[in-house]
């Protein structure tokens, strides 16, 4: 079985998007910390803000930049792996690692703020998320996008940003921005592993391979030069993913829509907790507010 040395060390660790996410995490430390004072209203950055940032950073170049992004052009499960930690896992650590003054300063910008008030609403963030995630795995689209660079560049980014705006509507920071609340986002979530569940059902019950991408030498042959480069892949005379597993594609692919479904379950699992209990303490907080207001009229007299 060959071994992914063979690409070369610019395929497998892609240090031009290595260089990229440097210094955006650069700009990120410029603007939070040594020109944070030219911002209305900004605060100290906290060390979870960092924490959380930096997080999303390293697990996008673990997903777009390291052996994981070459793997996933040669197995479907980590291509799948990567794609739903793409969606559910980085957006909401990058939502919450961006400071609440930033995130105002940003979207109050004149032609920002109607594109992103339009496109947080719950019902928008709903489709447009849940419809772009659906039509990517329809093998026909799959194919077309893995095998153009500018498509699947494209795609992933639009399909990051959705995913943005979908986690807003449960993690919005800024209180004048959020949609829902209480019991309404336990139902935003619940309607989102609705919909989510036929693209994956389809892909973990199907007895056949759906994709060419993995199936087809000539599309795999494709798909490999865009990511290894042309002259690269050519010299390697290679005739398909086969030779880097021993897993039939069915189960491979099998595989991947399983664990889209766990990943999935998982996060919107521990999202769910969080929502219940930050209702819980308003609920009581509330409550409590409401007694003292009761008895302090009691207490005068």
């Amino acid at each position: 079985m060959l071994t992914l040395d063979i690409f070369g060390f610019q395929a497998l660790w892609s240090p031009y998007f290595l260089s990229l996410l440097i210094l955006l995490t650069a700009a990120y430390f410029l603007i939070t910390v040594t020109f944070r004072t030219k911002f209305k209203d900004s605060e100290p950055l906290t060390i979870k803000q960092a924490g959380l940032f930096l997080t999303s950073i390293i697990l996008l170049y673990a997903i777009k930049g390291s052996p994981l992004d070459l793997m996933g052009h040669l197995m479907f499960y980590v291509h799948a792996t990567t794609m739903i930690l793409l969606v559910f896992l980085v957006p909401p650590l990058f939502i919450m690692g961006i400071p609440s003054w930033l995130w105002r300063s940003v979207i109050n910008i004149k032609v920002v703020k109607p594109i992103f008030t339009l496109f947080t609403k719950p019902i928008i963030a709903l489709i447009l998320f849940n419809g772009f995630f659906s039509f990517y795995h329809i093998p026909v689209i799959f194919d077309h996008v893995m095998q153009n660079g500018w498509f699947h560049a494209g795609y992933s980014i639009l399909l990051f940003v959705f995913a943005v705006f979908m986690w807003w509507t449960l993690l919005c920071p800024l209180p004048e921005y959020e949609g829902i609340t209480g019991l309404k986002k336990v139902g935003f979530l619940f309607a989102n592993g609705m919909l989510l569940t036929p693209s994956c059902a389809l892909i973990i019950f199907a007895n056949h391979s759906f994709y060419a991408t993995y199936s087809d030498p000539h599309v795999w042959a494709k798909v490999m030069s865009l990511c290894v480069g042309t002259s690269n892949f050519e010299g390697l005379n290679l005739s398909g993913p086969q030779l880097f597993s021993s897993m039939s594609l069915v189960d491979d692919q099998q595989l991947g829509g399983v664990i889209m479904k766990i990943v999935q379950e998982v996060i919107f699992a521990c999202v769910l907790a969080h929502v219940f209990f930050e209702w819980y303490r308003k609920d009581q907080a509330e409550s409590e507010k409401e007694m003292n207001q009761t008895l302090k009229p009691t207490l005068v007299e």
